[in-house]
């Protein structure tokens, strides 16, 4: 499998939102830049997706279909195999990948003006889709212990005033890394629970975690909370395939699943056929293994990247318990943030995700994604140790 993930692939010029950007977004040179921002990855889907979307092609004919069965069927497979949860399927709607899921549960369950709760920092995005829906985010400060964040509920709960609707929950989190134990998951249904808020738990990297973690899902740790929760999942980042667009919002409880499948028919939404067909080739036991595969891979590439950038004196990158995306906090170079932006997309040439785009504690930050090459992580080192050797 090592073949597999590291044979180089070059995805620029192909419409690729990851690389095609280098030079517009991040002002780095596209003919040797490294894109190692949004979080999808640089190697080739599983085989065995390849496989059922090539025999799609072969077949010839794209025209209406019925949802298939199997679709459900191996979603539910998968939540039950890889992460000890049972679901029905009749608890599964799909959308069109969680970034739309994710608005869409604003759209239904918020009102223009409404207050959304997130725990920062968190992916950049909660902000960006709450505020392109007229909402208002409260970015309640996690607390950071060392290498390792915790949730702060009590400060949490001074910000809030009442009016708040949503809670956007990262699980495991994103940017850093974090697996939260059943405990937590547990009093952070407790708030929602005080502060009458649905949860939409987004748990789209609870396939990448490494040893010494578990991953529990929201609606396993707090079944309680079923109520009020909507679970994101999607196969989208674990196979690389985010590109077809589907993903799926759990809904145990029927009357919040009656409003977003009502919400869906009125927008007349279905996914195509092609992401049903990936999605139900991936949730299968040659995916699973592909995963593990996959899994033996990042973990040598976060030890590489972290080996090579906590030498820098004053960078350390936080150790990941989950995730292919590297935190990592410049704050010991004394630098400010646009010099070391600067150094590390001018002189470094790389393109990661910035960290004061993340919220409150992302101020000295930046994340990058590992889900690449070998050479591409080995190079990627060797430029940042150069970009600051001034510090050596």
């Amino acid at each position: 499998m090592n073949d597999h993930f590291n044979q180089l692939i070059d995805r620029r010029g192909t419409n690729c939102s990851k690389w095609d950007v280098l030079e517009t977004k991040f002002d780095v040179p596209m003919e040797d830049g490294l894109a190692m921002w949004t979080a999808d990855s640089d190697y080739a889907a599983a085989p065995c997706v390849i496989k059922a979307l090539q025999e799609s092609v072969d077949h010839g004919v794209f025209g209406y279909f019925n949802e298939p069965s199997a679709y459900d069927a191996a979603i539910q497979w998968w939540m039950k195999e890889r992460h000890n949860w049972d679901i029905d399927t009749d608890w599964i709607l799909t959308a069109q990948g969680l970034g739309n899921a994710i608005a869409l549960s604003l759209d239904v369950w918020s009102e223009p003006g409404d207050r959304i709760v997130t725990f920062n920092p968190a992916y950049h995005e909660f902000e960006f889709k709450i505020r392109r829906a007229d909402r208002v985010p409260v970015q309640c400060p996690l607390r950071r212990e060392g290498d390792v964040y915790h949730l702060d509920l009590d400060a949490a709960q001074d910000m809030l005033d009442g009016t708040e609707k949503i809670l956007i929950f990262c699980s495991p989190q994103n940017p850093s890394g974090r697996v939260w134990t059943a405990d937590e998951l547990k009093s952070v249904a407790e708030f929602a629970q005080r502060n009458d808020l649905i949860i939409v738990s987004d748990e789209v990297h609870h396939d990448f975690v490494y040893p010494g973690s578990t991953f529990v899902p929201m609606d396993v740790a707090a079944p309680d909370a079923r109520n009020r929760t909507v679970t994101l999942t999607a196969a989208s980042k674990t196979f690389n395939i985010a590109g077809l667009k589907t993903g799926n919002l759990i809904i145990p409880d029927a009357s919040l699943r009656k409003d977003m499948a009502r919400r869906l028919t009125a927008l007349n939404y279905s996914a195509g056929i092609l992401g049903y067909k990936a999605v139900t080739a991936a949730y299968t036991p040659e995916g699973a293994k592909w995963v593990d595969a996959q899994l033996l891979h990042l973990a040598e590439m976060k030890d590489l990247f972290d080996a090579g950038v906590n030498a820098i004196p004053g960078v350390h990158s936080l150790p990941l318990s989950s995730t292919y995306l590297a935190w990592v906090d410049f704050s010991g170079t004394g630098m400010s943030f646009d010099e070391i932006s600067h150094r590390v997309r001018k002189t470094a040439r790389i393109a990661p995700s910035l960290g004061p785009e993340f919220g409150p504690g992302g101020e000295t930050f930046l994340r990058f994604n590992l889900a690449t090459q070998k050479s591409r992580i080995e190079e990627a080192v060797r430029r940042l140790q150069d970009a600051f050797s001034d510090l050596q």
